[in-house]
């Protein structure tokens, strides 16, 4: 059967600035709102591809906006086929650099194009990517920040709602007994088969890092995520032999190149992909063969309306990460049943703006 790629009309980026029903206070910084860079790709068929980056600042959101239109008049009339697309990103951001914001950007876009490809198929992503649509194990990853250890306990707590059997606690503070603390008081509220994963948030010295992980061996801690520098593989490689709890690393590999060298060094037992900075689907899909090549799991790092079709369809699958930053805009939000995600059947990556409060939120 030939393929006959549509071709692409337009890009439009938003930029919005939506409320967090759970602050998130990491040791980098506390963060109350989710702002995001919608990413609107339509074909010349008309059908129309979602995605959306995760920008931390307003003014990082609003930055794009243009940059999406300048990249919308290069593209126009290319053929939506990813891997030339995704080329043809990268070459005009070649002087600037296809890392930090920009890398947001040629990511959704390649989301977005897969998106609109799985709908003009009439399959959902997972379906078209060759995977089943079974649920994936999620953890809630909302709020747990960094607080007291009786209100980290009631929050823990509160986020098993839906059937979650994991979540995670940033930890961080200048005062490791603190960490301690809060870790004992949430793993003393939450049932023994809920996982508790904890994060530092690159908050340690590689010396802290390991006296801290080996310090929390005995705490039914499930993983310890980037207790150090995220790309200090060799001090990170030294920690995760020398602990029991398994080491998480992965959201900051800015495409595969750094996955490579963290998987050669040894540095974790287990890695997360995020689907803004491994470069969309078209790097998740590199990067998930990377990981099975050296027998690693692999987790979600937000976006879990995406990472979940994306999840189904990678080898050694291991956990969603769950956050509901995005729902207030969606149509129809990712359901969790019994602490799994439910992949729709409709067609497409599952991203659908809500318009009638779109408004509501807009960065102008």
């Amino acid at each position: 059967m030939k393929f006959d790629p549509p071709a692409l009309r337009s890009l439009t980026g938003t930029a919005v600035r939506l409320p967090m029903k759970r602050p998130l206070g990491t040791s980098a910084r506390s963060i109350n709102e989710a702002c995001l860079l919608l990413l609107d790709l339509l074909t010349e068929d008309g059908v129309a591809g979602h995605a959306y980056a995760f920008c931390y600042q307003p003014s990082i959101a609003r930055s794009l906006v243009p940059i999406v239109a300048e990249l919308s008049a290069q593209l126009a009339g290319h053929s939506l086929v990813p891997l030339d697309l995704a080329h043809a990103v990268s070459r005009y951001f070649r002087l600037p650099g296809v890392t930090g914001p920009l890398a947001m950007v040629a990511s959704s876009v390649d989301t977005a194009a897969w998106d609109a490809l799985a709908k003009g198929a009439g399959m959902p992503l997972a379906t078209y990517l060759g995977a089943a649509r079974h649920p994936i194990p999620a953890y809630n990853s909302n709020g747990l920040g960094l607080m007291a250890p009786v209100a980290a306990a009631d929050e823990a707590e509160a986020l098993l709602e839906g059937g979650f059997t994991g979540v995670k606690l940033r930890l961080g503070r200048s005062h490791f007994e603190h960490d301690l603390a809060t870790v004992r008081a949430v793993r003393k509220r939450l049932p023994d088969a809920v996982r508790l994963m904890v994060d530092f948030n690159q908050a340690l010295t590689s010396s802290d890092a390991m006296t801290y992980a080996l310090a929390l061996d005995q705490e039914g801690v499930y993983w310890i995520e980037e207790p150090t520098r995220h790309d200090d593989y060799r001090h990170m490689a030294r920690i995760a032999q020398a602990v029991q709890t398994p080491i998480q690393i992965g959201e900051n590999f800015n495409g595969l190149a750094p996955m490579a060298a963290a998987l050669e060094a040894d540095a974790s037992d287990y890695v997360m992909l995020d689907l803004d900075r491994i470069g969309g689907v078209t790097g998740w899909q590199r990067a998930a063969g990377l990981a099975a090549a050296y027998g690693r799991e692999v987790s979600s790092h937000l976006f879990p309306e995406v990472s979940a079709h994306l999840m189904a369809a990678t080898p050694g699958r291991h956990w969603l990460e769950y956050v509901d930053w995005a729902n207030p805009i969606l149509q129809e939000p990712l359901v969790i049943k019994d602490g799994m995600a439910i992949i729709s059947d409709r067609p497409g990556n599952g991203l659908a703006w809500n318009d009638d409060v779109l408004a509501k939120y807009r960065l102008d």
